[in-house]
């Protein structure tokens, strides 16, 4: 399990990640995204041991990476964005030398080696140098070279960048093998990529975390309106009198017409109503045949724009609110200021007239 408690990083006066909190339970793949700047990077980067919090804590199955840190790293495989790999080494070379540096015992290491070839695919290349490799093999060896020693929790920082179409089918599904045996944070700004793989997303923006949930929940959260879309023979036109006959449907929006003359339609609704019972029952009597109807799902990229654009609303609220409170911080010191200047001018305008009288 990874526990992050109350996680802050400062460079000087700027705050890269924000007082975070999330876990990770054992086997589960999660993904972590957020627009750039937003704080990533700098979270894998604690989370590896790479660079430590200025406050609170990561715990890695129990031990605190900060004062525990290396019972904390021989627990994480980690897989860096930029591939660094040694170029003059073979893949073979590589791994057995990534499994030198984590300690796997002498007279384990050429079968843990063999075995993490094997489960990566690279029996083929394992011989050929790493500079004469695809992007996506050296994507492979990078993995490899994050598993070998067995750790329980993988950590992948955009795992495939770079890749072909193919290339990134064969990489998304190695991450869901590994899935099955090992605890996966995976740092990805492709949307698809986490809805395909991961059974948890979070979500975070200007260093705080905005969103923590399946992927089906923030859809559904962030859903507004219901939509269905539905291809139909309609002769007589019957289309333009359905919202009469349904008092529910708030919208009828015309899309296409079809070389065989049928139309598409987009109905919508409140997010609470299903009509397509409702649809299949009165569109026939209507003289209406129904060749397609669908329910249109939210997709994740519009619940991800959805949450940063309400956090970016709610950050820009916080800031006017603060910079009012400022500047009524400073109309209250002035008007203090001047209430004590004429406090005292007035009691100066006393002590004068007292000594003219005794004069």
């Amino acid at each position: 399990m990874i526990e992050v408690k109350n996680v802050t990083k400062k460079y000087g006066s700027t705050i890269a990640v924000d007082n975070i909190s999330f876990e990770v339970k054992d086997g589960e793949v999660v993904g972590f995204l957020g627009p750039n700047g937003a704080g990533k990077s700098t979270t894998m980067n604690m989370l590896t041991g790479y660079i430590e919090p200025t406050n609170g804590q990561i715990i890695i199955n129990g031990n605190d990476i900060s004062k525990r840190p290396r019972k904390a790293k021989k627990e994480i495989g980690y897989m860096p964005e930029s591939v660094p790999l040694y170029y003059e080494l073979t893949p073979r070379e590589f791994i057995s030398y990534m499994a030198e540096l984590k300690l796997v015992k002498r007279n384990e290491r050429k079968q843990e080696v063999e075995k993490v070839i094997k489960e990566m695919g690279l029996e083929e290349v394992k011989n050929k140098l790493i500079r004469n490799l695809s992007r996506g093999y050296k994507q492979r060896v990078s993995m490899a070279g994050a598993l070998v020693g067995n750790p329980d929790v993988i950590i992948l920082d955009e795992p495939t960048v770079g890749l072909d179409p193919k290339q990134i089918t064969e990489i998304r599904n190695l991450i869901k093998e590994l899935g099955k045996k090992h605890t996966v944070i995976l740092s990805t700004h492709i949307l698809s990529e986490a809805s395909q793989i991961c059974e948890k997303v979070i979500i975070i923006n200007k260093g705080k975390i905005v969103a923590i949930d399946t992927p089906e929940n923030l859809e559904k959260s962030t859903k507004e309106k219901n939509s269905i879309s539905v291809i139909v023979e309609d002769p007589k036109g019957n289309m333009n009198k359905i919202r009469k006959k349904i008092k529910e449907i708030d919208n009828i929006e015309f899309v296409k017409d079809y070389e065989d003359g049928t139309k598409q339609y987009i109905i919508t609704t409140s997010a609470d109503i299903d009509l397509r019972k409702k649809l299949f029952e009165i569109l026939p009597k209507e003289e209406i045949v129904i060749f397609e109807l669908k329910k249109t799902e939210t997709t994740l990229e519009e619940a991800f724009m959805k949450l940063i654009d309400t956090s970016k609303h709610r950050n820009s609220i916080k800031e006017k609110n603060n910079e009012q409170t400022e500047s009524e911080c400073r109309d209250t010191i002035e008007n203090d200021n001047k209430e004590e200047k004429s406090q005292k001018a007035e009691e100066n305008k006393k002590k004068s007239n007292k000594k003219e009288e005794k004069k």
